[in-house]
């Protein structure tokens, strides 16, 4: 009887750590829309972007780091995804929380083809005003034509997870 009460225990026990893990991993994505707010930040060259320069485009806001392997494997997918719809009216935007040294010297290496914008010490900031509740490298939102966070996505989004958000909003 012991034995058995132990087993139900591990059981009772294992369950409540799966839902719990569960909620704690999906907390960061979510689709509740929200208005994104007005922010400028530098460029490589030291130039300020508001972001409103690309209103009226779908917008897909990643977050990263030099310093992050997640957020160096879904690079090529963002590149991917801005030469195939960037005449469709998608943009890429990364927002470094990085050095914009190492960030110039790895956009030039990986031949990076949208806009960086470096936030060293704002962007974390940024990030949790967007949404970023779990403190995720990469963190990616999309914004709708209308300039509304229509997702949220912590950790790597490859290119046919965005897909799934952003081809609803080109038809």
């Amino acid at each position: 009887m012991k034995q058995g009460g132990i087993i139900v225990l591990a059981a009772v026990l294992a369950l409540v750590c799966g839902i719990l893990a569960k909620n704690f991993l999906s907390a960061g994505a979510t689709d509740e829309p929200m208005a994104l707010p007005m922010f400028s930040l530098p460029d490589l060259a030291g130039k300020q972007h508001s972001i409103e320069e690309w209103q009226g485009k779908i917008r897909v806001i990643n977050f990263w780091g030099t310093w992050c392997p997640p957020c160096r494997k879904e690079i090529p997918e963002f590149i991917a995804l801005q030469q195939e719809y960037a005449a469709k009216g998608v943009v890429v935007i990364g927002i470094a929380i990085d050095d914009a040294q190492a960030v110039a010297d790895y956009s030039a290496k990986a031949k990076i083809n949208y806009p960086l914008l470096i936030a060293p010490d704002e962007g974390v900031a940024l990030s949790h005003q967007l949404g970023n509740d779990v403190d995720a490298v990469p963190f990616t939102i999309i914004v709708d034509w209308h300039g509304t966070i229509i997702h949220r996505h912590p950790g790597v989004f490859s290119k046919e997870q965005i897909l799934a958000v952003v081809l609803p909003l080109l038809e």
